[in-house]
């Protein structure tokens, strides 16, 4: 009782040095300490770590182009992927399993998910495809840093229920989260400039199996640990057997994305959703096939 009463007194002096949210148990408090202050530094121009100067050297870099942030929704299987082979691309989590049928591997990729982290850090620590991997900081201690990896500052505020979500424009100071992966690669492709992103593979429909372990319940949901196949993406192992994910609230993910929404459109920008069906509707849907026009009709003369 006084220990936690203690905590309570003190805890407005330590986030004064600490940021909120960022970092989880396997961080000491020297290690957030220093993290908070380079990130601090850094968005004030000051950088003290190579880390910190690549992620402001991002800035700006895709100014006016499109991309594509690749769901990982069954509805990719529908999808012409390779004609996606020279455009910009986001992928996620374990996007590189798709890798036969894509015939790619994306521009960039982003971890947030500490479970996909955790269960499959072999893998991505493995994992050379993308141009550059954007890791949370709070995974350092499995995901090691290379010439391609970055940590990003991802501010986890999921029962900051008053501020939820921060949608941040400074992608070296810190990222917010929206209810799903997708949200942190909306934000940095703000920040990297693009004018046009579109979204596919993102069906928006969930289903739990009946014989899911569920655990964990807490304000910000519940951990699920598969028994069985994967229904709700493009392949079966994604998040099959002994896997875990996290409760899969769509709602949550809509205020994310109108909040995306509403940061684009008032920079004269904009989202679509170019996945083939699905039930997100809160951005303007385009045909994946008609943003490629020229392709398409060789496709057809063929």
């Amino acid at each position: 009782m006084k220990n936690s009463m203690l905590k309570s007194l003190l805890a407005p002096i330590y986030y004064l040095f600490v940021d909120r949210y960022t970092y989880d148990d396997n961080t000491s408090n020297f290690k957030k300490f220093i993290y908070t202050t380079r990130f601090r530094f850094a968005a004030r121009k000051i950088f003290l770590t190579d880390n910190e100067k690549r992620i402001a050297m991002l800035k700006d870099t895709h100014k006016g182009e499109r991309c594509f942030i690749i769901g990982n929704g069954p509805s990719l299987n529908l999808l012409d992927l390779p004609l996606l082979k020279d455009e910009y691309t986001f992928g996620v989590n374990a996007i590189y399993l798709n890798y036969e049928k894509m015939q790619f591997y994306p521009t960039y990729y982003v971890l947030e998910d500490n479970l996909v982290g955790e269960d499959r850090c072999d893998e991505i620590n493995a994992y050379k495809g993308s141009k550059l991997k954007l890791i949370g900081t709070y995974f350092r201690h499995i995901i090691k840093q290379d010439d391609k990896t970055l940590y990003i500052n991802i501010r986890r505020n999921y029962t900051e229920t008053k501020k939820f979500p921060r949608f941040s424009y400074d992608a070296v100071r810190y990222l917010g989260v929206g209810g799903s992966v997708t949200y942190v690669c909306l934000q940095l492709a703000y920040y990297m400039g693009f004018k046009e992103v579109y979204m596919i593979g993102f069906d928006h429909n969930y289903v739990v199996p009946k014989s899911a372990v569920i655990s964990n319940h807490s304000e910000a949901g519940f951990d699920i640990l598969s028994t069985e196949d994967d229904p709700n993406h493009f392949a079966p192992s994604y998040f099959g057997k002994g896997y875990r994910w996290h409760d899969p609230n769509v709602k949550r993910m809509e205020v994310g994305f109108m909040k995306a929404k509403e940061c684009f459109e008032k920079a004269g920008r904009k989202v679509y959703n170019a996945t083939k069906g699905g039930h997100l509707e809160v951005f303007e849907r385009k045909d994946f096939e008609s943003l490629f026009p020229e392709q398409t009709a060789v496709n057809t003369k063929d």
